[in-house]
């Protein structure tokens, strides 16, 4: 991007970083605003009045600091998003010079901006093969949203007007809105708002603690696979439109599948002719040491739902990666095609992204969580499976979990469980919080997904600091007399 004189330099970036540093935050008249008008996604905000919110105030790298002071490794890189850490100068310089000088135009009525035509052609250029279009939305969750229209108007043009069928998986996360959240298999948002909407259904998830006892993990993932083509033979395959999946389910827990999982699933949809959606919103972008996971596992999908990590969260930004067998067909055939979005394509969000990719690139992250720093942490993480709670730990690239258990067995389908109502995955979240560690809870199952900048000795950082809390959480578990 070429320089502006109007851009902030470097020592003022710096200072401006230091006052905000020094800053001092009411945290109890925060927490008291943030009770009165602010509603949280995902929250129960009744509960939340009557504890406070924590209010995070700075980062820089792999860290956090909140309102009081305290120093937090990011085990979760935000939501799943900030791959080159905190504190990025470039990339905030890049927003604020894109600001400068076209701070939005839309996409509507013939236009474009020269950032998103820019974003565009990288994107191809880094995508799987086959990857030459670019739908953009402001959020993943739009993002499958616009699959939904985009695979239905495909079959229509296509003359298979009854070919509409979506079918995704249990405990599968999609996004919130009304689309996304029915593409998602998530009992608890299901129950809210009459989902999921017509026309989308679920099968099981390639989960082996859950489902693969008396089988090898091998022999589960063809198993598991199967049960698509159990699924479209049911609905019809006249009427079955597409396939979607994360690669590795992230908030479900980091579900990672056996080896043998996609390549079947490919096999099936090949088969019966039907598209496959990969939904990388969280495995994009170098999570898990490639620059797509539908490269890492050998799939070949027909549309990739991307976000997160494409602008590392610092800007909104999401969209589609359209395979050439679907833009073809819409390009070619389809007319106008009635969906978008205001801020598809938004200047500023695809300024941040290039610089984003461009460091994403220069400092060679996707190629050091292939053969360094993924390795390291998959080798470091595996080692917590001694601890007396930990009766299954696993990860893929830069992603992890591990689940905590009452009592051990010699097979892990045999490790007894805790009871669900003991919620002792949040009671070990709390361990984490409080002592300087971010480490999520799905259940009883503790995950992480640290930014890609993490290294090696950041690693045994993060290692030692999960080991401590999980000691603190055995001590707790066992004065209560849960183990």
């Amino acid at each position: 991007m070429a320089n502006n004189p109007l851009a902030p330099s470097a020592a003022f970036v710096a200072s401006v970083k230091s006052v905000a540093a020094q800053e001092v935050v009411d945290t109890a008249a925060i927490q008291q605003l943030d009770t009165a008008h602010y509603m949280h996604p995902f929250t129960d905000h009744k509960a939340l009045g009557e504890k406070g919110a924590r209010v995070m105030v700075r980062g820089d790298g792999i860290y956090l600091w909140d309102s009081e002071g305290k120093k937090i490794v990011d085990g979760m890189s935000g939501l799943w998003c900030v791959n080159v850490g905190y504190g990025r100068t470039s990339i905030s310089n890049a927003v604020y010079q894109q600001m400068e000088t076209l701070p939005f135009y839309n996409s509507f009525f013939n236009t474009t901006n020269v950032p998103a035509v820019k974003l565009a052609t990288k994107l191809a250029e880094i995508a799987p093969a086959g990857f030459n279009h670019v739908f953009f939305t402001g959020s993943g969750s739009e993002g499958n949203d616009t699959n939904v229209r985009m695979v239905r108007r495909y079959w229509d043009v296509l003359g298979h007007k009854d070919k509409h069928t979506i079918i995704s998986r249990h405990n599968a996360y999609h996004g919130s809105t009304m689309a996304g959240a029915s593409l998602g298999g998530m009992e608890g948002m299901h129950a809210q708002g009459g989902l999921p909407i017509p026309g989308i259904v679920h099968i099981g998830q390639p989960n082996y603690l859950e489902s693969g006892r008396g089988m090898t993990e091998d022999e589960f993932g063809i198993e598991a696979a199967s049960w698509l083509e159990k699924k479209i033979l049911e609905v019809g395959v006249e009427k079955v439109a597409a396939f979607i999946g994360e690669p590795v389910q992230g908030a479900g827990g980091v579900i990672i599948p056996p080896k043998t999982y996609w390549p079947e699933i490919q096999r099936i949809c090949d088969k019966y002719g039907i598209l496959l959606i990969a939904d990388e919103v969280i495995c994009g972008f170098g999570r898990l040491g490639s620059w797509f996971a539908s490269d890492l596992f050998g799939i070949k999908p027909d549309l990739i739902t991307f976000a997160k990590g494409v602008t590392s969260g610092y800007v909104p930004l999401g969209g589609v990666l359209v395979g050439d067998r679907v833009a073809k067909v819409l390009i070619e055939q389809g007319g106008e095609f009635n969906h978008g979005f205001t801020y598809s394509g938004h200047p500023v969000a695809c300024a941040a992204a290039l610089e984003n990719i461009r460091i994403i690139e220069d400092e060679k992250l996707v190629q050091r969580v292939a053969n360094e720093t993924g390795p390291y942490l998959n080798k470091r993480f595996a080692e917590l499976a001694d601890h007396p709670l930990v009766g299954y730990a696993n990860s893929c690239g830069f992603v992890a979990g591990l689940n905590l258990v009452r009592k051990k067995a010699a097979v892990v389908h045999d490790h007894e469980a805790f009871d669900e109502s003991l919620a002792v995955g949040m009671v070990c979240r709390g361990y984490m919080f409080n002592n300087g560690m971010i480490m999520r809870a799905v259940g009883d199952r503790m995950i992480i997904a640290p930014p890609l900048v993490m290294t090696t000795a950041q690693i045994d950082e993060m290692i030692a600091l999960i080991r401590h809390c999980l000691d603190l959480t055995y001590a707790d578990v066992k004065q209560r007399g849960w183990v």
